[in-house]
């Protein structure tokens, strides 16, 4: 005859693991995903500052004028937006029905 309280220890221990699985793991893979994310998305535009920052100046000690480093760095800011808005998706009808 087994021995049903070792039985009844090692189906309560897999039933636990089960879940654990299926919920506790996607879980933290979510949260890991969201935490690695703002943290890239934190350096990524920590580093486009700067080299917005270093750009300008470079363009100032080119240039020489001011206003000129800001034509330029601006123009080039207008087409770098003119062409993401280029690439957007036109909106469905349901999307403008819940706006």
């Amino acid at each position: 005859m087994a021995d049903w309280t070792t039985d009844l220890v090692d189906n309560l221990d897999n039933a636990i693991a089960m879940v654990r699985d299926k919920t506790v793991v996607p879980a933290q893979n979510a949260t890991k995903a969201v935490v690695y994310g703002l943290l890239v998305a934190f350096f990524a535009l920590t580093a486009f500052l700067m080299i917005s920052i270093a750009l300008f100046r470079g363009l100032v000690i080119l240039t020489g004028e001011v206003w000129a480093s800001y034509l330029i760095l601006g123009g080039i800011f207008v087409i770098a937006g003119a062409f993401c808005w280029a690439l957007r998706s036109p909106r469905t009808k349901s999307e403008d029905t819940n706006a």
